[in-house]
């Protein structure tokens, strides 16, 4: 189900299709499972998904700095919403990254402007990759292309005229190919899956390749591209969501603040407060954005390994922070957080979400023990 947004006048802007749009939709978003798929193209039409796509392109080359910005504002009123921009943005930006121009001619433009929606499934390929769990699509090279197989368990931001980026083992190689799919294509199926406690809204499947064929225009890259083409993808997609976490807790502060007017004599004895929970949200904010500009600039390759290691620190800090600052707004908030419409049980849910979506906190602490012995 999704919502019809009136068309936006001339000068709209995002703060005010934020507020006039997707504000009144979160309660129907969160316990309905309304998925925003008229907002995300209005926003589209607004140019706040096109920050990664370069100009030449359609989009407005702004980059990650611009995208974490926006999907923080989006974050702020509801998290459902800026996981599914996380997941068009990366999407966008796998492409950007590739050194297929008939696919990037092809899928960019209308990626950037919101026309065609995208989503990301890399949770498989990143946990494979590490040996957190085994890898659960395989590709074959045929004439012209790959042929896929196998099942991944939850991909969000679909439908069926969506396509979404993922990666997979090549059989008798070894490596990773890249490839975009189209959710409307031979062999592939989208499948209901089970109900989240939270984001219900953000469209999420199960996926099932059956003999899919991607043809090479569609492929990101190669085999033998793909030991280049992952590190240049990889810290962008994670330090992106902390746009996500920037923009929850933004709110989990103005709900602490929100309820102090009234109950400062009882919450002064809350262990969190929000002087401090602001504190640490301007650190992790500084160190994002310092990151997303040293991304945008586009590192050179020997800096990458010591890059990713810095993201996924701030990365871990904002999921730590997410719940801290999400449990402080619910225990001041007190009764009135806890009603089923109360935004401050919805942020307390959300927060775990932004705990566990991969990279999950405790992937995150295992690949920087492991890269901190090698001395990454």
């Amino acid at each position: 189900m999704s919502a019809v947004i009136s068309p936006p006048t001339e000068h709209l802007s995002i703060d005010t299709l934020i507020a006039r749009e997707l504000a009144p939709r979160v309660t129907a978003i969160d316990l309905e499972g309304e998925y925003p798929e008229a907002f995300l193209r209005a926003l589209g039409g607004l140019g706040g998904l096109g920050a990664v796509v370069p100009p030449a392109y359609g989009g407005s080359g702004q980059g990650l700095v611009d995208t974490i910005a926006t999907m923080s504002k989006v974050g702020e009123v509801c998290l459902s919403t800026a996981f599914t921009h996380w997941c068009h943005t990366a999407c966008a930006r796998y492409i950007a990254k590739s050194d297929n121009e008939q696919a990037k001619a092809a899928l960019l433009p209308a990626l950037a402007s919101g026309t065609l929606l995208g989503g990301t499934g890399l949770s498989n390929t990143l946990k494979s990759s590490c040996e957190i769990e085994r890898f659960l699509l395989s590709a074959k090279r045929v004439d012209g292309g790959y042929e896929i197989n196998g099942t991944l368990p939850w991909v969000s931001n679909l439908g069926a005229d969506h396509v979404f980026v993922t990666g997979c083992p090549v059989e008798g190689d070894g490596r990773l190919v890249f490839v975009v799919v189209h959710c409307n294509q031979d062999g592939f199926r989208l499948i209901n899956g089970a109900e989240f406690t939270a984001l219900e809204g953000t469209r999420t499947f199960a996926c099932q390749f059956r003999g899919v064929r991607i043809n090479d225009d569609r492929v990101l890259a190669h085999p033998e591209q793909s030991g280049v083409y992952l590190p240049q993808i990889q810290p962008g997609m994670i330090l992106a969501q902390m746009g996500m976490g920037i923009g929850l807790v933004r709110d989990c502060i103005s709900l602490v603040e929100a309820v102090g007017r009234t109950h400062r004599h009882v919450n002064c004895f809350e262990t969190e407060q929000a002087d401090e929970l602001r504190e640490a949200l301007h650190a992790a904010e500084a160190e994002t954005f310092r990151l997303a500009a040293l991304l945008d600039a586009g590192p050179e390759p020997a800096a990458l390994p010591k890059l990713i290691t810095e993201v996924m620190r701030v990365r871990l800090a904002g999921g730590e922070l997410s719940l801290r600052a999400a449990n402080a707004a619910m225990l001041h908030q007190g009764a009135r957080g806890y009603l089923r419409k109360a935004t401050a049980q919805r942020r307390l849910r959300e927060a775990y979400f932004v705990a566990i979506v991969t990279p999950a906190l405790k992937h995150l602490r295992r690949e920087i023990a492991r890269r901190e012995a090698l001395g990454l």
